[in-house]
């Protein structure tokens, strides 16, 4: 989640929402023989009607199936999906479900999964410049022509982010709306950049709206809370000057995509903090498909779950964004933000472009000078400077929770917090207790958290917390001043991936590297909700892969308006093959966890995205369909399923493939023993008659050779395949090891990263 909000009202209404929700269940239950109803997503592949109302009364039909009357199995509807893909939601009984799953024309269903959220001077940290003659921005007309389908948690349209001063008209290909709703009129709300928006609850939650949401959420597209108005102005907002948090970050506003129009599908819902249903995410896929969206940002996941068989495709999102991308539409999606534990990546499906979150060179600092004039730089955005005694607290935990704690009135309190999601916590307490005016947190990095609170909130590394503690020993009198907090740039600071951005491994597909790519989601300024504020937006701050995924999504914007024939997978290889390695300065990217390291793969995917490289990226790794019938069938997918998913006849080659050769802009290789060869296809985008050359950093105790060792395209040469052959001098299991292989034309480095792990007791391989 990008922007943590909790209230006892909002947990007083999820307990009212599950209370109706099972209400609801029950009354289901008496319809159905006493047998419990929960919702149900049925996916069944391929749409085989062009017709969408033929598509729907087949979905009816086959509720019929397993209901005693017609009326009962419409009554049981939630939704239809028909337009890019073939399913509904639906409330079943375990036994209904059951025979519907049976079914061979069903490629799959589960129980409706729970679904979590996941600037200035961010484009000028990646370099893309709008005051240049050339550039991406400007070869690109910034988007102009394109649209972003947001899916979020609505959006409020009076924000400066969404001005339309200059646009010209509506993209002749779109074909969607907006729909009017509490506090939002389309004529009113939408103009030339903010062409659509839409809202999805079920009908039960939209008739129970009055008793289950809170006063102050909107049955509308508008967004009660920050996060879908700020990932849209991320993706795509116009320029907007003057714009800071309290004076801090200073600068001006503006998307990667700042001409491309955007589309926004509310699909969360403030009142629930911890997600919505996914078959309203699923719907609003299906529907934006249909508008005529040009690319999708989705920062929105399930929790990381425990890891399951390759072959059980069963996320919601996974399922509906393939459809989209078989359509030509890119999806970017968060990667999640449980890091930095290994395997806690989400959104892992190959044709997704899974993001992954940096910092970016602008922090807000503060000074606290002790007693003894020592001075210790903190992490901070308060906006008033403090002078007072400091106390220590050892175990915040045993403060009162009724704030009651007189020995820190008038106090500067510091405590130590031994896991990140305890300052929070930590944070709350102790700014409850009355008269503090000031908190010093320590913990294992001094990274800010994105919780704004009244009086100073400080966050230092345990080396300075400890020697705070140390100056409090030697005093009976401690004192410290924390000033007013202030905005640094550029160096020393270091780029580095924050402990929150969740890592790989593939806990789903080993062979798949994700997450892909790196944007900055640190400490990034944007317009979100006015609901604080009355109707003028409020500027918020906030951390999260949910903000790095709609740079890259508007990232892609751009890519796709200078090559409109490009597939979605060669969009994502051009921004994974042209990706830093190393932060914009050239100094390393490092990883922040238990220990700080220098950033790997599982970190940070290929890299930091480098936009104006992947605009003439060279070569890219391409894949289509058959690409992805070849992912599904050496993932163990029964035949009929792939045809199904696909709608294509699908008859997998005996003995399967390996996951190994999916061509993807990556090599992960997860059980080696001995020798292994992959193969790999570029196509060139770059000069017709260009040749490359590889360039190997080949991992520790790994050798690495291919074949052939030169590419030679012309004008009738434009695909080619390689074979790079891997082999480990280890003879006992290690850990992955890490180097990177590329081809050359001398100008053009299209880079690729390399991940081995040496496994010499046997296992499935891949």
């Amino acid at each position: 989640m990008g922007i943590v909000k909790g209230s006892p009202k909002a947990c007083v209404f999820i307990g009212i929402l599950f209370i109706l929700n099972c209400a609801f269940c029950c009354v289901l239950a008496q319809e159905n023989g006493n047998e419990e109803t929960k919702k149900y997503v049925v996916y069944l592949g391929a749409t085989k009607h062009d017709d969408p109302e033929v598509v729907t009364e087949s979905h009816y039909r086959m509720l019929e199936s397993v209901f005693e009357s017609p009326e009962a199995a419409r009554k049981s509807m939630v939704y239809t999906y028909r337009h890019s893909f073939s399913g509904f939601a639906a409330w079943l009984t375990r036994s209904q479900a059951k025979n519907i799953s049976d079914r061979p024309d069903v490629f799959s269903m589960g129980q409706e999964s729970k679904l979590e959220m996941q600037s200035t001077r961010m484009y000028e940290f990646l370099e893309m410049t709008p005051n240049t003659p050339k550039g991406i921005l400007q070869e690109s007309n910034m988007g102009s022509g394109l649209i972003i389908g947001v899916l979020d948690t609505g959006i409020w349209p009076e924000s400066e982010a969404f001005n339309d001063e200059g646009y010209g008209p509506i993209p002749k290909h779109w074909k969607g709306e907006c729909v009017a709703g509490a506090g939002f009129d389309p004529k009113i709300h939408c103009n030339k950049k903010l062409i659509g928006a839409k809202y999805y609850l079920d009908s039960w939650f939209q008739k129970n709206a009055p008793a289950v949401l809170a006063p102050d959420e909107f049955l509308s597209p508008r967004g009660y809370g920050p996060h879908g108005t700020m990932c849209a102005a991320i993706s795509a907002s116009s320029f907007v000057p003057n714009v800071s948090y309290n004076g801090l970050g200073l600068g001006v506003m503006r998307g990667a995509a700042p001409k491309a129009r955007i589309a926004m599908y509310k699909v969360m819902w403030n009142e629930e903090p911890f997600g919505m249903g996914s078959a309203n995410l699923v719907r609003a896929i299906d529907e934006a498909v249909k508008d005529g969206v040009d690319v999708l940002t989705i920062s929105i996941g399930a929790t990381p779950a425990p890891i399951k068989p390759v072959y059980a495709l069963g996320e919601d999102m996974e399922v509906g964004t393939f459809h989209a991308v078989m359509k030509g539409i890119p999806v970017a999606v968060g990667g999640g933000n449980s890091g930095p534990d290994a395997y806690t990546v989400t959104n892992t499906a190959p044709w997704l472009i899974s993001v992954a979150a940096s910092t970016l060179d602008r922090a807000y600092h503060v000074d606290i000078t002790l007693g003894n004039n020592m001075t210790i730089v903190g992490i901070a955005r308060n906006r008033e400077a403090v002078s007072a005694d400091i106390v220590y607290v050892e175990d915040w935990k045993k403060l009162s929770p009724t704030g009651a704690n007189p020995s820190l009135e008038g106090k500067i309190v510091l405590t130590f917090v031994s896991q990140d999601f305890d300052v929070a916590g930590a944070l709350n307490t102790i700014t409850l207790s009355p008269g503090v005016i000031g908190v010093i947190v320590a913990r294992s990095t001094d990274t800010m958290s994105d919780f704004p609170y009244f009086v100073p909130d400080v966050t230092v590394d345990f080396e300075a917390g400890t020697k705070i503690l140390r100056y409090m020993s030697t005093t009976s009198s401690p004192r410290a001043h924390i000033t007013r907090a202030r905005t640094v740039l550029g160096h020393p600071l270091t780029t580095a991936i924050p402990k929150f951005s969740s890592r790989g491994p593939n806990p789903s597909a080993p062979a798949i590297l994700k997450p892909d790519i790196v944007a900055p989601g640190m400490n990034i300024i944007a317009h979100g909700s006015g609901y604080y504020v009355g109707d003028s937006p409020k500027v918020m701050i906030g951390q999260g892969t949910s903000f790095a995924t709609p740079a890259i999504a508007g990232i892609v914007t751009l890519l796709k308006a200078l090559h409109p024939d490009w597939s979605p997978a060669m969009l994502k290889s051009a921004i994974m093959t042209s990706a830093r390695t190393v932060d914009p300065s050239g100094d390393p990217i490092f990883a922040e966890g238990y220990p700080r390291k220098l950033a790997d793969p599982f970190d940070m995917g290929a890299g930091l995205v480098n936009p104006e490289k992947a605009r003439d990226p060279g070569l890219v790794y391409d894949m289509n369909l058959d690409d992805y019938v070849h992912f599904f069938c050496a993932s163990d997918y029964p035949e009929e399923k792939i045809t199904l998913l696909t709608g294509k006849e699908t008859k997998c080659p005996s003995p399967r493939p390996s996951l190994l050769d999916v061509n993807y802009p990556a090599i992960t290789i997860p059980y080696l023993a001995g020798e292994v060869t992959v193969t790999r296809t570029v196509t060139n985008v770059g000069p017709v008659d260009s040749v490359y050359r590889p360039v190997i950093e080949a991992p520790e105790g790994v050798k690495v050779a291919v074949e052939p060792e030169t590419l030679v395209f012309n004008s009738s040469t434009k695909k080619l395949a390689f074979k790079v052959k891997v082999t480990t001098t280890y003879k006992s299991n290690t850990g992955y090891y890490f180097g990177s292989f590329a081809w050359t034309d001398g100008t053009r480095n299209v880079n690729i990263p390399l991940s081995v792990r040496t496994r010499v007791t046997k296992f499935s391989q891949p």
